[in-house]
């Protein structure tokens, strides 16, 4: 068993990590944030503000005297994110390591990369509307940086974008908007898979009607299209097995054995919850 001691103080005070949505309140849980959002970190974590909090909250007066001296170094990030893993204590060495490695190819991404891997943190998270308003606020800067002539990522990264968006288009079921940034991602990324996904949103778009005159129309992926319907019945498969369908199946089996107002109140518990999960995804 590997003992580990806290260092410093708990703070009432928090570090926020604000592109991440993420409160620290003590040297381990900031090294935790490090740990897991490695990739997601950009030079502005070292900052003097990071410096202070550790030195006036934490109180680990040696710590930030010692990152005080980085802060300004080529390689701040890396070489600070270490410093206060090393110092904890909290992980393994090969830990640190790996974290320091994963820091390093982060040091070598464009703005633009390193933006885009925060906000598909985002739409891990089921914060949908906030990543597709970043998402656009994201694809407005590729047009300013492109417009300016400045270096940009390969064009693989734009389609990643779109499909990206398309795929928190989706976690909303709002599929006719999803389905126009898949198409976006395949016309600018010749990806098989991307034009699956803008044919799955299509499918889930149009009516059945509209959707046979949709294949009709696109023949060339005839074999994608039954394909798609061979995954989609394995889903729904699938969901007919899982405790949520069997609960709301047996209630409609119930419905009538059920005392109504019991029965009732149970329906409007269950939508208040639905509702708080769709208010997360929606609201900042």
């Amino acid at each position: 068993m590997r003992v580990c001691i806290c260092v410093g103080e708990r703070t009432t005070t928090p570090y926020r990590f604000a592109d991440l949505g993420i409160n620290v309140y003590c040297i381990e849980e900031l090294c935790v944030c490090i740990k897991e959002n490695a990739y997601l970190l950009d030079d502005s974590l070292a900052n003097d503000k990071l410096v202070e909090w550790i030195d006036h909250e934490c109180e680990l007066h040696d710590l930030a005297r010692v990152l005080n001296s980085m802060i300004y170094k080529k390689d701040a990030l890396v070489r600070v994110c270490t410093m206060i893993l090393d110092y904890t204590g909290l992980f393994e060495e090969r830990t640190v390591l790996d974290v320091e490695s994963v820091l390093k190819q982060g040091a070598g991404m464009s703005n633009i990369e390193r933006r885009k891997g925060q906000i598909d943190y985002l739409v891990q998270k089921k914060k949908l509307s906030p990543a597709i308003k970043s998402y656009d606020r994201l694809l407005n800067l590729w047009k300013e940086q492109e417009q300016k002539g400045e270096t940009m990522p390969p064009v693989t990264c734009l389609a990643a974008i779109w499909h990206n968006k398309g795929v928190a288009f989706a976690g909303l079921m709002t599929y006719d908007k999803a389905a126009d940034c898949f198409f976006k991602a395949y016309q600018i990324d010749n990806r098989e898979d991307y034009y699956r996904d803008y044919l799955a949103a299509k499918r889930m778009e149009l009516t059945e009607e509209q959707y046979v005159s949709f294949v009709a129309d696109n023949m060339e992926w005839y074999d994608a299209t039954l394909e798609l319907e061979h995954e989609m019945d394995q889903v729904l498969s699938e969901w007919e097995q899982r405790p949520e369908y069997l609960r709301l199946y047996h209630r409609k089996e119930t419905r009538g054995e059920t005392d109504p107002g019991e029965f009732y109140e149970e329906n409007q518990e269950i939508t208040r919850i639905l509702k708080d999960s769709y208010r997360g995804c929606v609201l900042d």
